[in-house]
This record gives structure tokens, sequence and C-alpha cells, in this order.
């Protein structure tokens, strides 16, 4: 397909941003990616390599490193923001005071901020000056960055309130090994890409005691059913939830030994200690700031999540991860279509509320 050369900047040259980044430059964008690591950027610039979150991929040419965020905004529309969600607020204070054209903001981090409660788009939306900011578009699925490097087949959605903007961003990252579809229900999209990093956590935990597939196929769709629970109090579409950013996500993050919060899960269910697995990880596990905030949501809307009221147990009680496994175990009886039910009643009664 024939598409319009850009210039786009690319916040953050962790695993993920550097990916989309060579995604981007597949497409023949001018691609220039920000990272706060001199001796990273220089060696990006140099050798065309990120060792350290990307060993053995040789990134394109249209892939420029800049250790100046200035630099990197100058001439530039659509930014990825490809940063932690801790250091999203600080990134936002210091586009504000660099630029003075307004932006598209695509952001590809999967949190929620604990104590506001609110969504990566909403903290952007908060944060950033009102007429610096054109659009924010959330990109979000089932996709693992050392896959995406190796140009692996992948499958994404784009979502956002203004809908014409995301297919623009479709339009940019689009192509053979990277196929993105649209979805306007951006609660779900973040809040199904959000939570799945919990249940991940606990699905490393179960691999992590040895305890095989049938525990991790228990939690993936029990863990569904949670999540699905609280997204459509918070106004999402169940549909989402058998999509990329609900079922295809959870699957793979699940699942796979690419997923740090997996890989931080099996280290508490071998019995290291919540500080000792953060330390061997390097890089941030998302899904341990998740469970802070989901634990509050449930609390704000009144939603039963049994999986994560245990997982926060185990990351800030102190609570035994084996300990933690029995407590789901020995829960009350209950049917399985209870919640199922109980999600499409909810669904109905969003219907006709909006037909009234």
């Amino acid at each position: 397909m024939e598409r319009k050369r850009e210039s786009i900047a690319v916040i953050g040259a962790g695993s993920w941003g550097t990916a989309l980044a060579l995604v981007l430059a597949d497409n023949k964008h001018d691609v220039k990616l920000w990272g706060h690591n001199l001796e990273q950027i220089n060696e990006m610039n140099t050798f065309h390599t990120n060792k350290k979150y990307l060993p053995d991929i040789q990134l394109p040419e249209g892939i420029i490193g800049y250790s100046s965020l200035e630099e990197a905004l100058s001439g530039v529309d659509t930014i990825i923001l490809a940063v932690p969600t801790k250091a999203i607020r600080e990134v936002i204070g210091k586009i504000n005071a660099i630029r003075t054209e307004p932006l598209t903001i695509v952001t590809v981090s999967k949190g929620i901020e604990p104590d506001t409660l609110l969504r990566i788009s909403e903290m952007i939306e908060e944060e950033m000056q009102a007429h610096l900011l054109k659009s924010v578009v959330v990109l979000s699925g089932p996709s693992h960055a050392e896959e995406v490097s190796l140009r692996h087949p992948t499958t994404v959605t784009v979502s956002s309130e203004n809908m014409e903007e995301a297919g623009k961003i479709q339009d940019l990252f689009i192509n053979h090994n990277f196929r993105v579809y649209t979805n306007p229900d951006i609660v779900g999209v973040e809040i199904g890409g959000a939570l799945k990093n919990i249940i991940a956590l606990a699905a490393g935990i179960t691999d992590g005691l040895g305890y095989g597939d049938n525990a991790k196929a228990a939690l993936i769709t029990r863990g569904l059913a949670e999540i699905a629970r609280l997204g459509m109090k918070m106004g999402a579409s169940p549909l989402t939830f058998s999509g990329l950013t609900g079922i295809g996500d959870l699957i793979v993050t699940c699942t796979s030994v690419h997923s740090r919060n997996w890989r931080a899960g099996n280290l508490l269910g071998k019995g290291h200690n919540l500080q000792e697995v953060l330390d061997n990880m390097g890089m941030v596990v998302e899904g341990v700031r998740t469970t802070k905030a989901a634990k509050q949501l449930a609390k704000k809307y009144d939603v039963n999540m049994p999986i994560t009221d245990v997982l926060y147990d185990v990351l800030f009680n102190n609570v035994n991860a084996i300990d933690a496994v029995d407590l789901l175990m020995a829960r009350g009886k209950k049917h399985e279509m209870e919640d199922l039910t109980n999600v499409l009643d909810d669904a109905l009664n969003v219907e006709n509320t909006d037909n009234h």
C-alpha cells in the first residue's frame, strides 16, 4: 500500500518502543527514537542495535536515536508514548514545556494509575495542556516486542474517542507483518490491556509452584471473567473482552516466557520476595502497580475480584503463594454461568438506559 512518509517520534527506547520504531521504519517513515541513556542512543546510531532490550536485532537505518527530547519532538505531529505508567506525567510535563503545536499522542503502555484510578489516556488528557493535544490514541493487543522485532505475524488494536485519528494511526503501522484493527471501545481496550498483567502475574505464580496447565487454564478463564466484570461496570463493551485486547492479550501474557509479568510471577512462585523479583527483572513490571489500582477499582465499583484480592495479599501483605492458591480453591460454591449472566445483564441494562 502507498502511504505518506512522515516523521514520527517514539518516546521510550525500551523493548516495546524500539520494536514499534522498527515497524514504522519498515513502513518507510522517519523515526526519531528518544531515550534518556546517552550510551544506548549512541549505540543505536553507531551500530543500529539496542542490545540491552532486543539483542541480535539489527535496526533499520530509518531509526535515529535522540537523547534530547526537544530535538526528538521537532518537526513531528505524532508521538508514540512508550514509557512506563509511572513516568507518564513526568514525560508529558516535559512535552508541555517544549511543544508549541498540537500533537497526536499514541499510548502503547498498559496500566492504571493507583489512587487516581485513571487509565493512561485519561492521565495524558489530564496532564497535557489542552491546546497542545490533538488526540489520544491507544494501541494495544497481544504483542511481544521480541516477536514484533523479528517481524513475526502480530495483530493489535487501536482505539480513540476520535476514530478518524485512530484510522490514521492504523495506516501508519499496518503492514504485512503487523496487522492493525480499530475498536471504538477505548475503555475496554485499556482495561483489558492493563488488567491482563494481574492475571499473568498469577499465572506465573502457579507455574512457579509447579501446578501445571490445569491451574493456568482456570486462571485465564476466571481471570477473563474478573476483567469483564470490572470493565463492564466502567462502561466497556463485553465484546471487547472476547477480542485482541481481551482474551488475545490475556493468553499471550499468561503463557509466554517473553512476558515480564509472567516471569515476575514465576519467581514469586519459586519463593522469592517482591523486592528480589523487581531487582532481578531490571524492567518495569506493570502488573504490580496495576494490582493496587485494580483492588481500589474493585472497591469503588463494588466488583468481586478474587484473583486480584489474593494477588494483592501476596505482593503487599506477605501472604505465601501456596496459601493464596488455597484461598482461591476454598471459595464458596458458585454456578459457572453466574458471572456470564451478570455481565450480560449489565450490558442489557446499559443498552436499555442508552435507548431511553
